[in-house]
C-alpha cells in the first residue's frame, strides 16, 4: 500500500452513517465493500440492503484489494485541486470481489499505449484532509 498526499485544493469526502465503515477502513488502509450474509454477493456502493435479494444483513468485509482495468478516460483539462495535474486518468476497475468502482489510476502514464485492459492493479491511498481515498495504481508498483 502506497500513501500519497494530494492537493490541499483537492474535496475531502465526507462520510455519512451509511458510508463511516467504507472510510474508516479505508483511514486503516483497507478497501471495504459489504457482503450480503444471505446470498454472499459482494456489493459497492454502500447501501443498507442487498441490490441482489433484499437482505439487511449486509457486513462490512476487508477487500482484497486487487482489481483489473476495465475502462479509462483521460481526463486533460484541469478540476478544482486537479491544476497542473493534467492529463490525469479516471479509472473504473473491477475488483477481484466482483464489484465495479470508480477511481483514479495513479503511477501510470496517462497514455493508452501504457493504459491496457485489463491490466492487474492493486488499491493505495491518497490522503484528502483528515481522509484517506482509495486509488489503484499497477499491481506491484510503488506510486
Amino acid at each position: 500500500m502506497t500513501v500519497k498526499t494530494a492537493s490541499p485544493a483537492k474535496a475531502v469526502p465526507v462520510a455519512t452513517p451509511t458510508t463511516r465503515p467504507y472510510w474508516d477502513g479505508a483511514r486503516a488502509g483497507e478497501l471495504r465493500l459489504q457482503r450480503c450474509a444471505d446470498c454472499h454477493h459482494h456489493f459497492l456502493y454502500p447501501r443498507t440492503h442487498c441490490p441482489s435479494c433484499g437482505s439487511a444483513n449486509t457486513p462490512w468485509v476487508k477487500a482484497s484489494g486487487r482489481a483489473k482495468l476495465y475502462s479509462y478516460v483521460i481526463n486533460h483539462f484541469p478540476a478544482p485541486g486537479w491544476e497542473g495535474e493534467t492529463p490525469y486518468v479516471i479509472a473504473m476497475v473491477q475488483l477481484e470481489e466482483g464489484p465495479r468502482m470508480m477511481s483514479s489510476l495513479v503511477g501510470v502514464p496517462a497514455d493508452p499505449a501504457k493504459l491496457v485492459l485489463d491490466m492487474p492493479l492493486e488499491v493505495a491511498f491518497e490522503a484528502r484532509g483528515d481522509m484517506m481515498l482509495p486509488v489503484f495504481q499497477a499491481a506491484g508498483s510503488q506510486a
